[in-house]
């Protein structure tokens, strides 16, 4: 997964327009820690301090709604998710790249250098996103 440009988590808040909050910022925190998406539970499990279901789900739909991160479905359910591009805004989310879920450790990889093929639809029909998962075993699973 890419890492941000930007040098902290704050002012990666303050330029999606978000309130910096004690939740944000350790979420936020999360994400640019980690080579992985992350779910909610993973995020919910690891933070420090009192903070309910709703309120990280909260945080996570706030940071989608920004383009701050951005959505991945697994094939069982579970919704990950990982940090966007620095071309990603509240207006449009950017991402033409392959999600990787390995078998065996779980966890699920952006690998923003593998495009995704053009797809044209039929008249009438409308693209809102989409999303190319592959399974399989990633590096690290594979050299042990």
């Amino acid at each position: 997964m890419k890492k941000h440009t930007h040098s902290n988590g704050t002012t990666l808040l303050e330029n999606h327009k978000l309130r910096i909050t004690p939740i944000r910022q350790q979420v936020l925190g999360l994400f640019m820690g980690k080579p992985h998406a992350l779910s909610h539970s993973d995020i919910e499990q690891t933070l420090v301090g009192d903070f309910d279901r709703v309120t990280i789900y909260r945080t996570l739909t706030s940071f989608v709604e920004k383009g701050l991160v951005h959505k991945i479905p697994a094939e069982n359910g579970v919704v990950r998710y990982a940090l966007c591009k620095d071309s990603c805004s509240e207006e449009q989310h950017h991402h033409s790249h392959v999600h990787f879920n390995c078998g065996t450790c779980g966890q699920t990889f952006c690998l923003e250098n593998i495009s995704v093929p053009t797809i044209t639809l039929p008249q009438g029909y409308s693209f809102t996103d989409m999303n190319y998962l592959t399974t399989g075993t990633c590096k690290n699973c594979n050299k042990q």
